[in-house]
């Protein structure tokens, strides 16, 4: 179970999934320095590119250590990245590993993370040797629920103050996708 050396670069039909490049940094920046892009997620708001390129070297570092791969969404018109989606937590012993995203507002509610996560998904059970996807977001993200549920993840439950986030404890919602049910 490792990933290939190469970086894959997977495409859909409007968007292409390819490495995060520090040149990409700019485009992070502007995304994840907006609360609500950040609202649910682990990180605070950047206030610096220099964030966005620290977190293009962690998912590199986390790629070349076969960790985890982390696919950033591109355009296909102009090559541009408009979010990015990936596995983390792969634990190999186990055949699972923790999805996550996140997309720029000028594209939410446009379907593009139920384009992108297709292949993303494929890659997973079929590269990876996965047999269990698994995902956690926060309860009140209605539209990361949606987005799992219309890529057929199955809602299991909800960790009560199962994190520790921005200052609070807060609740974790987690649903998965089996390769059976693939």
């Amino acid at each position: 179970m490792n990933l290939p050396k190469v970086f894959p670069t997977l495409e859909t039909e409007r968007f292409i999934l390819r490495k995060i490049e520090l040149s990409d940094s700019e485009e992070m920046y502007n995304y994840f320095s907006k609360d609500e892009v950040t609202k649910y997620y682990d990180l605070d708001s950047f206030t610096e590119v220099s964030q966005a390129s620290e977190l293009i070297n962690k998912f590199a570092t986390r790629f070349e250590q076969n960790k985890g791969i982390r696919w950033g969404i591109a355009d296909r018109e102009n090559n541009k990245l408009i979010g990015s989606c990936g596995y983390h937590n792969w634990e190999k012993d186990h055949f699972k590993a923790e999805i996550g995203f996140e997309l720029t507002p000028a594209y939410w509610q446009k379907g593009v993370m139920s384009e992108a996560i297709k292949p993303i998904l494929q890659f997973g059970f079929e590269q990876m040797e996965l047999n269990r996807i698994e995902a956690f977001y926060d309860p009140e993200n209605i539209a990361s629920k949606k987005t799992l549920e219309k890529a057929g993840f199955i809602f299991e439950g909800v960790l009560r103050k199962a994190a520790f986030e921005k200052g609070q404890f807060c609740d974790a919602a987690v649903c998965s996708l089996l390769k059976e049910e693939y």
